[in-house]
């Protein structure tokens, strides 16, 4: 999105009614009052979709992601508040796709997966749940005293735009490390990126969200830039710095309660700090 921001296809503060007309509607919630920032900065007030969802296993169709989350009333005004919504990244990928007036998954291989060789990344097509390459199973319980159960193979379309990617490590590095280093955008459209709000709700103490983009205070000094995911199966935390520095962390299960996340996020830590 911000790549077409920099072509001047889109404005980060028009609303996305201009855009996409008549979608965005529901209890408190009105298309001409979100704008294109708001989405990416999670201050659009949109309820999560994925907060509803009945079944994480079966297909779904981006606009039925939309639907499902449209069905129950705005969290706040856009702008007043902020709060993690996946609807946000739902709608940034059918913004996308009404611009392009290609599918999401090819831009983003164009624009971004093999211009910086990201050779173990890809968006699944519809319906397919295995992966592709070597993996580890994946494992998912209801809570922390549930036993594990493996759901590697499952359908990810329900995370589509918010998070439907398939990847490693060392390519979350590769990724993060371009990004910082300004070769996937301008330095203007980076700047805007990097221009946060307070996120401790859900990226805990000190953290901020920029445009898709995560700073948190490294207890060396300095701050590390990322995007955690959360999956059934699955659970990914890292960081890169501004000098150059990466690290990722992924385990083999979903992870359910604070205190674990904190404990992945504290090992990205001691691993830039080194």
């Amino acid at each position: 999105v911000l790549q077409l921001v920099a072509e001047g296809k889109i404005e980060l503060d028009t609303p996305i009614e201009t855009y996409l007309p008549g979608l965005v509607r529901g209890d408190g919630i009105d298309g001409h009052n979100i704008t294109i920032r708001q989405l990416l900065q999670h201050t659009s007030g949109l309820p999560n979709y994925s907060n509803y969802l009945e079944d994480e296993v079966r297909y779904y169709d981006p606009r039925e992601l939309l639907d499902i989350a449209l069905e129950h009333p705005a969290d706040f005004a856009p702008g007043t508040s902020w709060k993690y919504s996946n609807t946000n990244y739902v709608l940034a990928g059918l913004l996308g796709q009404k611009i392009t007036e290609k599918p999401l998954a090819e831009e983003m291989n164009r624009r971004i997966f093999a211009p910086i060789d990201l050779q173990h990344t890809y968006f699944p097509e519809p319906y397919d749940e295995k992966i592709s390459e070597l993996h580890p199973r994946g494992y998912y319980r209801e809570s922390s005293d549930a036993p594990p159960v493996d759901i590697t193979e499952i359908d990810p379309s329900w995370g589509w735009a918010a998070g439907q990617l398939i990847s490693t490590t060392s390519d979350l590095n590769q990724f993060l490390h371009a990004l910082l280093d300004g070769r996937l955008l301008p330095a203007a459209q980076l700047d805007q990126m990097r221009t946060t709000v307070p996120a401790e709700e859900t990226f805990g103490p000190d953290a901020r969200y920029g445009l898709g983009l995560v700073s948190r205070p490294l207890p060396c000094g300095g701050l590390s830039w990322s995007h955690g995911g959360s999956f059934p199966g699955y659970e990914t935390r890292g960081g890169a710095t501004d000098d150059g520095r990466e690290a990722n962390i992924a385990v083999s299960m979903q992870v359910v309660d604070d205190a674990t996340r904190r404990k992945l996020e504290h090992a990205v830590d001691i691993a830039l700090c080194r």
